[in-house]
């Protein structure tokens, strides 16, 4: 949040020609002259968050092998509010924006911030069963699989067949050392790097080698030691303080000069900020509903009609995916400037509603049946 303000502030005050040409600045790492030549914004976009979605893999298997993804049963449920609340906000934002520039931009009020969602709800923690924390992080877990899967199939350019046919040399190295149980990672990390860089210059989009990288990491190696709950654990404070705060800091700046009413209301960003705040909670709350309302799902323990309302709203925060997206939608600036108005918006007035949605459920659920 005080990176927001933060890229606030720096984009709409005199330091402005400062802040755009250091993101702006051109960075080159390179041996004997061949190798990758980036604004810093993109190192940023396409480096710093190869580790972010580093991350977001090994979550992802941790709870594909051990946790709240394990047993399918418990993922029917907030998988169809997780494919209700991409689908519907998609749908919302052509709505406004089909025929135009713009639609290409249609995935990214489908995207759910799992720190940010998460961070409202714990404000609540005493009005929410435990139930609805599990429902929610399950939500935004596969949410961020859904968005995942859409930047591979949807956000890769013009493909060069060599480099991803060079891509699979480290990638089988990794696997081969998952599948031996290596207990040293900083080989199979080194691996990941290589990938990474291959994968850039294939134009898959390189962010996803993190995702990659990260299933090739053991649970448990030859010592019975978990590699992943390491890497996770070690990992985790340096994303959520370092990176996702600089990533915010490079995106979220919105200039604000000459702005006006009209211009929140423009299909763009008014497409972003309606697929998140109506498409999610349509998405989101209706699958939930027509889910436990047909028998095929049971609701959380515990939990009432309000509170997976409250729910519903936190899962229209978007906010870094959603910004990311973005930046892998559009090259103008105007353009970018209209998604970080509609992103920030959108994710304000999701948060809002969800702590005022859950703060009148009550503790007990007093004021919603827990069936309909």
């Amino acid at each position: 949040m005080l990176s927001v303000v933060a890229a606030l502030l720096l984009a709409n005050s005199a330091l402005e020609p400062l802040y755009s040409l250091t993101l702006d600045s051109t960075l080159t790492v390179a041996i004997a002259g061949t190798g990758i030549q980036k604004p810093l914004v993109l190192w940023i976009n396409d480096g710093l968050m190869a580790v972010f979605f580093f991350l977001i893999g090994l979550e992802l298997k941790r709870e594909l092998l051990e946790g709240n993804l394990r047993n399918p049963r418990d993922v029917v449920l907030p998988g169809a509010a997780a494919v209700g609340g991409m689908a519907i906000p998609a749908l919302v934002f052509l709505s406004l924006n089909a025929g135009t520039d713009a639609a290409r931009g249609w995935a990214i009020p489908a995207a759910t911030d799992i720190a940010f969602a998460l961070g409202v709800l714990a404000l609540a923690a005493s009005r929410v069963p435990p139930s609805l924390k599990v429902f929610l992080l399950t939500l935004a877990i596969l949410d961020d699989l859904g968005a995942i899967l859409i930047i591979a199939i949807f956000y890769t350019a013009e493909l060069k067949v060599s480099y991803l046919g060079l891509a699979i040399i480290p990638l089988a190295a990794m696997l081969l050392r998952a599948q031996l149980g290596a207990r040293r990672m900083a080989p199979t990390l080194m691996l990941g790097a290589v990938l990474w860089v291959l994968m850039l210059k294939s134009g898959v989009h390189a962010t996803l080698a993190g995702v990659i990288t990260a299933f090739c990491i053991p649970l448990t190696d030859r010592s019975g030691k978990s590699p992943l709950h390491s890497l996770e654990n070690g990992l985790s404070p340096y994303v959520l303080y370092f990176i996702v705060p600089v990533f915010a800091l490079a995106n979220a700046g919105v200039i604000l000069d000459g702005l006006s009413l009209a211009d929140l209301f423009a299909p763009l960003p008014l497409g972003i900020a309606a697929g998140l705040v109506i498409g999610k909670q349509v998405g989101v709350f209706g699958f939930t509903y027509l889910f436990v309302r047909l028998g095929i799902s049971s609701m959380p323990t515990g939990a009432n009609w309000l509170q997976i309302y409250g729910v519903a709203c936190l899962a229209g925060i978007g906010f870094t995916m959603s910004l990311f997206i973005g930046s892998l939608s559009y090259d103008d600036p105007t353009m970018m400037n209209a998604v970080r108005l509609g992103v920030l918006s959108g994710s304000a007035v999701s948060a809002v509603l969800g702590y005022a949605a859950l703060m009148l459920a009550g503790p007990s659920g007093k004021h919603a049946p827990s069936q309909a």
